[in-house]
């Protein structure tokens, strides 16, 4: 995998949006804790743009993403909020420009489509994360949220702990493998296509928001059909927020949870406070990682190299 460079004071990182519109002013909030880091920031030309659901055109979006990939100036790019749309560059999108300018790209929820591709065609190692529009404008935003954004300014071994959540162990063992995943609707909508996620060795990490059970069902179903889980070396399972049950005849997300993974020959374990949740921790993707369920730890290596 190539790792893009640690950020340095003085560096410039791009925002962009190549999915839903981001709120301009909460997006003007969130930019002062970019500067109070010593770094400088240019937005996308087409970022205030608005194409129904959509921020800007396909060729609007793409644009202002292939120019901050090629911008020398720019040292990392800062997705500004999910919603929808990544999926819709994943064909244009240039993978040899991205890979011959190997720079952080930072970003979750619908953002997932893109780490996948990006990790399938050029090999860089991406990080998903807290976004500006999404969670840096919160007034209640938590410390720890804030904090996760220090791995980019030098290489740092990442450890996830109790410390940090209460972890739940599904399956026991060990496992190592490159860490990859993000949002389940978005890994799903990959099967089939020329980016389907690859678990094959992998510890898989997944997390959804607003989806019923039924849905989740349905998802890891697919998954597993599709062998995605039986190939990978472990699971862990983040945030799944705002869920809610149709009737009260419905599974619970633990139950459905225990149907899928807990019988499968590979270590499992939930509680990671990574996703739609506060706070919301990043985490590189593609990095080594190895989940242990005794000392009930994910540990990753650095997401960047020195600068």
């Amino acid at each position: 995998m190539l790792l893009p460079k640690a950020l340095k004071k003085g560096d410039t990182i791009g925002i962009i949006a190549p999915a839903s519109p981001p709120n301009m002013k909460r997006l003007g909030k969130a930019i002062p804790f970019f500067t109070n880091f010593g770094l400088r920031v240019k937005v996308g030309k087409n970022i205030a743009k608005v194409s129904g659901y959509l921020a800007g055109t396909d060729e609007e979006r793409l644009a202002d993403f292939h120019e901050m990939i090629a911008d020398e100036e720019v040292k990392a790019i800062i997705i500004a909020r999910g919603g929808y749309g990544t999926p819709r560059l994943a064909s244009s999108l240039n993978y040899d420009l991205i890979a011959s300018h190997p720079k952080v790209i930072w970003g979750y929820s619908d953002i997932t489509y893109l780490h996948v591709a990006i990790q399938q065609k050029a090999g860089l190692v991406t990080f998903h994360g807290p976004m500006p529009a999404s969670d840096l404008a919160s007034p209640d935003i938590e410390e720890r949220t804030l904090a996760s954004f220090s791995q980019l300014l030098r290489p740092t071994s990442l450890q996830y702990s109790e410390n940090l959540s209460s972890l739940e162990v599904l399956r026991v063992g060990e496992a190592s493998g490159k860490l990859v995943g993000g949002n389940l609707t978005l890994l799903t909508s990959t099967l089939g296509t020329p980016f389907e996620v690859d678990t094959a060795g992998k510890i898989l990490f997944i997390e959804d928001v607003n989806e019923s059970p039924y849905r989740i069902d349905s998802m890891l179903n697919q998954l597993k059909l599709s062998g995605k889980l039986a190939q990978a070396a472990g699971v862990a399972i983040g945030s799944f927020t705002q869920i809610k049950a149709n009737s009260t005849s419905s599974y619970t997300l633990d139950e459905i949870f225990h149907h899928y993974l807990s019988d499968l020959p590979l270590p499992v374990m939930s509680g990671f406070e990574i996703g739609h949740c506060s706070p919301n921790i990043g985490i590189p993707l593609g990095v080594p990682a190895t989940m242990n369920t005794q000392t009930k730890t994910l540990s990753m290596m650095p997401g960047v190299i020195e600068n």
